[in-house]
């Protein structure tokens, strides 16, 4: 029996997704979360065999969820999106997610990529990993994308500074050098920018 834990912040989605899979016969539902806070403490409590992260969660996203259970528990993460950006497929695979499809797909669909992680086997929808080949990759470095990611929620210089164990100096000049690689004039737009094409 595969013991799986679903998160998703929307209540619908999250119920039907679980009564189908209910139905499979060597699938068990044992979680079901509607944030990302929730799925890592709830994960780390009962280890499920494969966790279902929606990727667009308030707090913590999918691929976050994943990159942090994946240093506590042996989980296999599956994400699904609605909107499958090749950004974020990079993202998730630098993770540790063992599966990633768009919410366009059926719940028997679902199920066999849930059956895929937890035997071990990567899983990507073909589809988002074409558009992933075809995708060129940002102007920004690592450590720059770091700064959006920590900062994308309006966090101050200082806060971001800390986050990373970085000097608020060097945080400002990371600042300024992606306001001119993305030619913006504000954190808060470059964080947008970033998003919309899927690198953080």
């Amino acid at each position: 029996m595969i013991r799986v834990l679903i998160a998703d912040d929307e209540a619908m989605i999250r119920s039907a997704l679980a009564a189908l899979l209910r139905l499979e016969a060597d699938i068990e539902v044992v979680a079901e979360c509607e944030d990302g806070e929730q799925a890592v403490a709830e994960a780390i409590r009962i280890e499920p065999d494969v966790c279902l992260l929606d990727l667009e969660m308030p707090g913590l996203d999918g691929v976050e969820v994943a990159g942090r259970l994946s240093r506590r528990i042996s989980a296999r993460c599956v994400v699904v999106t609605r909107h499958a950006r090749p950004g974020v497929l990079r993202r998730a695979l630098a993770s540790g997610v063992t599966g990633f499809l768009p919410k366009s797909r059926g719940a028997d669909e679902v199920a066999r990529v849930i059956r895929t992680a937890a035997a071990g086997t990567r899983y990507v929808d073909p589809e988002v990993a074409a558009d992933a080949l075809s995708d060129e990759r940002p102007p920004l470095t690592d450590r720059e994308l770091d700064v959006l990611r920590a900062g994308r929620g309006g966090e101050t210089t200082g806060q971001i500074a800390r986050a990373l164990s970085l000097a608020p100096g060097t945080v400002r000049n990371h600042v300024s050098a992606i306001l001119a690689k993305l030619a913006v004039r504000t954190r808060q737009q470059a964080v947008k920018h970033a998003e919309e094409r899927g690198w953080i």
